[in-house]
């Protein structure tokens, strides 16, 4: 049994990913850095999570992605740590997190992105986690809490669609037919109409044509959707 492979995998594992953060830890540019986060990102190891999770706080916009990609790959695995290190300070790295929560789309970051999507100081926050309510796995969700759960969606997305800033109206919008889609796999169609109207009325009130152009593009989906059903 000693010179089974499968009794040596595990340290061997562990002593890769540990180089590999040190490679992070020690790397000496920002190019160098990007490198370092990408090779640990691509071992989907879960003892690489926390060095990932720090790497969304270093002033590195290329590191940070490599990070994200890593973390979403990850998966729920990832979520707890996500939640628990949330910086309310750096919003950069506040910023980063919210998007690999919202791509993951784990509904136990539900409350914190109703949260921020409505409530952050930061845009960029505020425009990852609106367009991240769109996309929860609802499926992981206890079914009677599931209701519930995208009613508050959609009360935040709503709200998105009159934020002050552009993007974030453009990302609650694509959060709206996100979660639309999700609400036509259930017997509840009120909802429903109800994303379809809000979609009309950004349509002919928002000031942004992005916007605009991205609510059309949004409510053609679901009318197609919706004719199938």
């Amino acid at each position: 049994m000693k010179d089974s492979p499968s009794v040596d995998q595990p340290s061997s594992i562990n002593a890769d990913i540990a180089t590999l953060i040190r490679a992070v830890e020690e790397a000496d540019s920002k190019g160098a850095m990007v490198a370092a986060v990408g090779r640990l990102a691509a071992q989907q190891h879960p003892e690489a999570i926390p060095t990932l999770i720090r790497v969304l706080g270093y002033n590195n916009p290329g590191a940070a992605v490599a990070a994200v990609d890593g973390l979403v790959a990850l998966g729920e695995a990832a979520v707890p740590a996500l939640l628990e290190e949330l910086d309310g300070y750096n919003y950069g790295a506040r910023a980063w997190a919210i998007r690999a929560l919202s791509l993951i789309g784990d509904p136990r970051a539900l409350d914190i992105l109703l949260e921020t999507a409505t409530g952050d100081f930061a845009l960029s926050v505020r425009r990852a986690a609106a367009k991240g309510l769109g996309y929860l796995n609802w499926k992981l969700l206890p079914s009677g809490q599931v209701a519930e759960a995208q009613v508050q969606s959609l009360k935040a997305l709503i709200q998105g669609t009159e934020d002050p800033e552009w993007v974030v109206r453009y990302a609650a919008v694509v959060g709206l037919q996100g979660l639309a889609l999700a609400i036509h796999e259930t017997p509840c169609t009120e909802d429903f109409t109800t994303i379809q109207q809000q979609l009309q009325r950004v349509v002919q009130q928002d000031n942004a044509l992005a916007v605009q152009a991205r609510a059309k593009w949004a409510l053609t989906t679901l009318a197609d959707v919706a004719s199938s059903r």
